[in-house]
């Protein structure tokens, strides 16, 4: 486990267990849901989706006159890619960041690579795929278990409109009513949560689909993305040519 520090904040980052974001504590407050080795690997902390991010319908799709097949570990879907269950190698970590590097374990090959960089009042993560021999469709993005929050501040113009098999169907519509399990674009304000002691964190990236899953009584998770779940089928996905790369950021502030 690699410890970060600055300030009054505290991360712990495990490259063992798919390269996640164990713990954010700042000011004594956890801001992450904890979890092991032994627990379901999608249910805690904060990790890296690579090289898709979201539900792939049917585990599988075509690309390049080839059947790519995928693990069916949310049947009768896949779901987050396989940078989350990967043990990562450690390049470089110091005090208040870290350099972890994996290779994408589908047919198409593939790199991964985060640098995570601790700050008193921000958590900055930077995720980038890089194509190897091969083309590749990919998306990426971040999944944090945030702890409940006290109240939240998510505001997004519009939706992807889910199927009867919970994927998107591609038509962007007007935002439901909560409880949320759905893909948005277009955030109104910044997305912000409210924890006590009068904390107050921020979740900002460069990428342009947040997924908010918010039906866990225990948690809220925020999840910025580089297209929407199921974006291969869509014809979403970024196409990597190889050699090519993909990165984008996400930061976590918080400030009282």
């Amino acid at each position: 486990m690699i410890e970060l520090e600055a300030g009054d904040a505290a991360v712990t980052v495990s490259p063992a267990d798919g390269g996640r974001i164990a713990s954010i504590t700042v000011r004594g407050t956890d801001l992450l849901v904890r979890g092991t080795s032994a627990d379901e690997p999608r249910s805690w902390g904060s990790y890296p989706m690579v090289p898709y991010a979201g539900r792939v319908g049917g585990a599988s799709f075509e690309f390049e006159g080839r059947t790519v097949a995928l693990p069916e570990n949310m049947p009768p879907n896949a779901i987050h890619g396989s940078g989350f269950v990967t043990p990562w190698d450690v390049l470089d970590d110091g005090l208040d960041h870290c350099e972890l590097q994996c290779r994408l374990t589908w047919s198409l090959g593939g790199t991964a690579h985060q640098h995570v960089q601790l700050t008193p009042d921000a958590l900055v993560c930077v995720l980038t795929v890089v194509a190897g021999h091969e083309s590749m469709p990919v998306v990426i993005g971040w999944h944090p278990w945030f702890v409940k929050p006290v109240a939240d501040r998510l505001r997004f113009a519009a939706m992807y409109e889910r199927g009867s098999d919970g994927l998107p169907t591609g038509r962007i519509v007007q935002p439901s009513e909560r409880p949320w399990d759905d893909c948005f674009v277009d955030p109104l304000a910044p997305l912000r949560l409210e924890y006590p002691r009068d904390l107050t964190v921020t979740v900002s990236s460069d990428a342009g689909h947040w997924v908010v899953y918010d039906e866990p009584v225990h948690a809220t998770c925020v999840e910025p993305q580089s297209g929407p779940p199921d974006a291969v089928h869509l014809g979403m996905a970024h196409v990597l040519a190889p050699g090519e790369m993909l990165q984008r950021t996400m930061t976590v502030a918080w400030s009282s």
